[in-house]
């Protein structure tokens, strides 16, 4: 049975400990070890994560399968106009293929509805087979984009998203 328990500043080293193991995991045939590294330590450091939770349109959800976290979900409500963000959606391997997933996104879903907001976006990897699961729950591709992040490193991505 899957759930979703609002994370805490106490969850920063498991969501930064499931976020190395999903990443390394995920990406190890689609970006250089060196690039999954240095994205891991820009995007899952605890100032960064710490930043987040301190927004109050920011929230950090992890994802139990029977009562053990498997992976985390991180959105962003009224990043621009009606529209909340999925920045992070993230799962470990044996989690995979059992609805959590989708679960989750059924759960950003309905938050974001009672938010007020009528569309959530997301960033995916070109060559990420997750592409295919967020379709499957209603996403779309609205454009593509080639994203500089620093250190000689690019995110070559599919922007999608979902009309509620």
């Amino acid at each position: 049975m899957t759930s979703l328990v609002k994370a805490t500043e106490k969850d920063i080293p498991l969501i930064r400990d499931l976020a190395e193991k999903s990443w390394n995991s995920a990406y190890s045939g689609l970006l250089s070890q060196q690039q999954i590294n240095y994205m891991l330590s820009q995007m899952y450091s605890v100032e960064e994560i710490t930043e987040h939770l301190q927004n109050p349109n920011y929230h950090y959800y992890l994802i139990l399968d029977q009562n053990s976290a498997v992976g985390f979900i991180g959105y962003e409500h009224h990043y621009e106009p009606g529209t909340t963000k999925l920045h992070r959606i993230y799962l470990i391997d044996g989690a995979k293929g059992k609805g959590c997933g989708k679960t989750a996104l059924i759960f950003v879903k309905k938050q974001t509805a009672e938010k007020g907001d009528s569309r959530i976006i997301l960033n995916v990897n070109k060559e990420n087979i997750a592409k295919s699961v967020y379709k499957s729950q209603g996403f779309n591709i609205y454009e593509e984009g080639v994203f500089d992040i620093g250190n000689g490193f690019v995110m070559d991505d599919y922007l999608m998203e979902c009309i509620l």
